[in-house]
């Protein structure tokens, strides 16, 4: 006999029609409970099969792994660029450079902005020291079910290993506050495994304000040629510094993938090995012979890494393109543009009308709506959200980003708990490298 809840033969509508019909109450509250009772069955079964798949303790998200607790070397959860729980979001890539405390205090900001504002799952490669990972990790830990998926990798390269790569290279050095760390910018793609393919880096003194996907999706545009895409101010004029202030390397887009088969960096290695590296000719066509005779480093190159960067995309203007000052409204020389907060109905028209810094760049003619806030050459002040200058409401910066400042650092980082608890593309994932080995060395250890 059927049960309660399974279909017997089919019953002719017109006696159905005329059951309900009837007046038989006691009958009808029969049918009304048993359907009541199936209902509850069909949810309660839902329910135990999405707690016991989501519960179990590998996908549990109540605890961030520990330094130890898994490698660039395992299996698929720790591979970059691919989903770890089926969501089919490409994630978005960051790689970034955080060496120091006061570094890591305004890299977090920078972190906290991109799980706020990403529409997608994000993969963060992190080059830093001790005293940066502790940093992070205190923060990142406080998220536990954010809306997408976020997994950050943390790299610790040794000083030396960075001092021997630098040797290496042979020819440049630096003199900028950014020191040797900030070098490292020219060796992302030799620290970052192979696998990760493309990446946006920024600066910590930067944030955003809104979706980085947004940024992200510049990839699909770039020519087959593009490697590099920076911010480009040509109508900067600075002799001193070889007009290396007409880009920013403070956010780039990075393809990795074709920076590693040009060999950006030169080496010792591949001299030996006979592999002609892309630095060299760039950095001798603009400053000339290292140490004047080929021999020693180059002591007239400044801004850092910027001075390289710039020899390099004004060597090779094929692998470079500029990006939107959407994504670099800076303090620093350009006064945002005159850009910030205010008049909400302002038009387009307005708005391009006010707009400072733009002509003769390839910006002009466009409005600028920011998506990310650069604050750079806040000097005496190593960490810019301690800049004297937010408390001074006369301030024409803290007038037009202030408050924008204030929101972001004042966010907390439980109110990143927007995802569905227990849910796996709603999980953060923390791993660290053990060893980072230079590209250069991989190779000749790959050929040997």
């Amino acid at each position: 006999m059927a049960g309660p809840c399974e279909p017997t033969d089919p019953v002719p509508f017109s006696s159905v029609t005329a059951f309900f019909r009837s007046g038989n109450r006691r009958r009808k509250l029969a049918y009304a409970l048993i359907a009541a009772f199936c209902l509850s069955l069909f949810l309660f079964s839902r329910e135990v099969a999405y707690v016991s798949t989501n519960l179990s303790p590998s996908n549990h998200p109540d605890t961030v792994p520990s330094a130890h607790e898994s490698s660039l070397s395992s299996p698929t959860p720790a591979k970059p660029g691919t989903s770890m729980s089926g969501d089919t979001l490409v994630p978005v890539v960051f790689t970034l450079i955080m060496w120091s405390e006061p570094a890591a205090v305004e890299g977090a900001l920078l972190l906290k902005s991109i799980i706020m504002y990403n529409s997608r799952p994000t993969d963060v490669h992190i080059i830093c020291d001790e005293k940066a990972e502790t940093i992070l990790r205190t923060r990142i830990s406080l998220v536990q079910s954010p809306l997408h998926q976020v997994r950050v990798w943390f790299y610790r390269p040794s000083w030396q290993s960075m001092l021997d790569r630098v040797a290496r290279e042979g020819s440049i050095q630096t003199d900028h506050s950014a020191g040797l760390p900030g070098l490292m910018k020219l060796f992302i793609h030799e620290i970052i495994p192979r696998n990760v393919k493309k990446s946006i880096y920024v600066d910590t003194d930067a944030f955003f304000i809104s979706d980085p996907a947004l940024l992200w999706d510049t990839f699909d545009t770039l020519r087959p040629s593009t490697a590099v895409v920076m911010a480009s101010h040509p109508d900067q004029d600075s002799p001193e510094w070889h007009h290396a202030s007409r880009i920013c390397s403070c956010v780039m887009l990075l393809d990795l993938e074709k920076l590693r088969t040009m060999h950006l960096m030169d080496s010792s290695i591949y001299r030996e090995m006979k592999i002609s590296a892309l630095g060299p000719e760039a950095f001798r066509a603009m400053y000339g012979e290292p140490g004047g005779d080929g021999k020693g480093r180059y002591d007239n190159v400044r801004l850092g890494d910027q001075g390289y960067w710039w020899a390099i995309v004004d060597h090779r203007p094929d692998i470079f393109e500029p990006l939107s000052y959407d994504y670099e409204v800076t303090s620093c020389l350009l006064d945002t543009y005159l850009v910030g907060l205010g008049n909400e109905l302002i038009s387009m028209e307005d708005e391009l009308s006010h707009q400072i810094h733009l002509k003769d760049t390839p910006q002009q003619g466009k409005v600028v709506l920011p998506k990310l806030l650069h604050f750079n050459c806040l000097h005496g002040s190593p960490v810019y959200l301690e800049w004297p200058g937010w408390s001074d409401p006369s301030n024409g910066l803290t007038q037009r980003w202030g408050s924008a400042v204030s929101y972001h650092k004042g966010f907390k980082w439980i109110w990143l708990n927007k995802g569905r608890k227990y849910n796996p593309d709603h999980t953060v994932k923390v791993f660290s490298v053990p060893e980072v080995v230079f590209a250069d060395e991989l190779e000749l250890k790959g050929r040997t």
